[in-house]
């Protein structure tokens, strides 16, 4: 599984599997804070659909963090004050680069998390979707 896929169903998902995957990571080797979870602000780009151009249009705080596992480096970054989630996925991060075994097993339960994310959100449109006005189907008086 890519890098960006893993960290979205993490930061998107349930904070308690991220914590529960670190924790076999932190129990088992020796894991170096290299910098600390510490608040950052990034700008955030997106591009103007007339012109197609690119453009910042503000900051977005985050809260960043870097370890290291043997010679494999992970970071974690998340948008909000968001400091133990930030360590998480730094140690995941690092796991993967590591290519330790317990990571094979992960795969697995990050499709399930991911599984769950989306039927969250389908059960969060069809509500939305209920408050929907059908403009044809409206009388003018």
């Amino acid at each position: 599984m890519k890098r960006k896929r893993r960290t979205e169903i993490l930061i998107n998902g349930s904070e308690k599997l991220a914590a529960k995957l670190a924790d076999e990571i932190i129990s088992r080797y020796e894991v170096i804070q290299v910098e600390e979870p510490n608040d950052g602000l990034v700008m955030v780009k997106v591009r103007e659909s007339a012109k197609r151009s690119l453009f910042y249009i503000g900051e977005v705080l985050v809260t960043e963090c870097k370890v290291r596992i043997h010679d494999s480096a992970g970071i974690g970054i998340v948008a909000g004050h968001k400091e133990e989630l930030a360590f998480h996925l730094a140690v995941i991060d690092a796991a993967y680069q590591a290519r330790l075994k317990e990571t094979k097993d992960w795969d697995k339960q990050l499709l399930e998390e991911e599984k769950a994310i989306k039927s969250e959100r389908v059960k969060q449109m069809a509500h939305v979707m209920k408050t929907k006005v059908d403009f044809e189907t409206m009388d003018i008086s």
